[in-house]
């Protein structure tokens, strides 16, 4: 089964200094038909003003995952961490047992653009940690690229979590197939572009709610950017 969700179709909130659409039910979204998939709890697709930013806030148990599309993401935790994450790099927070964080972007003249994901952990009450890694563009060029996983197997970020994530870039004639397990679920997020999925059309903020599938192949991208999940059922 592989459902399309559109772009569109998600829900939209206007706070002036941040424009924010939501996959998922969130804060003032509600829409019970999509209050997660698997254990995908949150994507919100953001975009931070300049010079504003997420005042100090908590957040427990959860696992939560930045990937900086423009722009750069001011970060500063209840750990100590004092970091500036970048396109190309991936944020992992493990809240854990309970931290607080902010996030902004303190540029003058430039709006930030990120997507923000929650993921349910299959553990609670770890002490919370932060991991911050640099993912080449060339690793994700016409291939899918492991950036978050259990494990952490290569350069992916280490999650409390039964999930992986991969990100890719695919243009013109480049192409991948990505083995599933049908008892599994999983959910294809394009971030820009536009991207064929088993043979279905994906335009930027488009997504794929995807269960009882053995495989997924990715092709006739245009200058096309996704995110994919494999996930538990939850």
């Amino acid at each position: 089964m592989l459902m399309l969700r559109k772009s569109q179709d998600r829900g939209y909130a206007d706070h002036g200094w941040l424009k924010s659409f939501h996959s998922f039910s969130f804060a003032g979204y509600h829409d019970p038909k999509f209050m997660g998939w698997g254990n995908l709890r949150v994507i919100n697709e953001d975009r931070v003003a300049a010079g504003k930013g997420f005042g100090k806030h908590g957040h427990r148990n959860m696992e939560i995952i930045s990937y900086v599309l423009s722009g750069e993401l001011a970060h500063e935790d209840s750990m100590g961490n004092i970091k500036g994450i970048p396109p190309g790099d991936v944020q992992r927070m493990s809240a854990g047992s309970g931290v607080t964080h902010s996030e902004f972007n303190h540029a003058p003249d430039q709006t930030t653009h990120f997507l923000q994901i929650w993921i349910e952990p299959n553990v609670s009450e770890v002490p919370p940690s932060y991991e911050q890694k640099s993912i080449p563009a060339i690793d994700k060029q016409g291939q899918l690229c492991l950036i978050a996983s259990t494990d952490g197997a290569g350069n992916a970020v280490k999650i409390h979590a039964d999930a992986k994530v991969y990100a890719g870039l695919f243009d013109g004639p480049q192409s991948q197939t990505l083995t599933l397990d049908p008892r599994r679920k999983a959910y294809v997020h394009l971030v820009k572009g536009q991207l064929h999925v088993n043979g279905i059309l994906l335009s930027a903020g488009d997504a794929l709610l995807i269960e009882n599938e053995s495989s997924l192949l990715i092709s006739a991208g245009k200058d096309s950017e996704v995110l994919v999940f494999d996930l538990s059922q939850a």
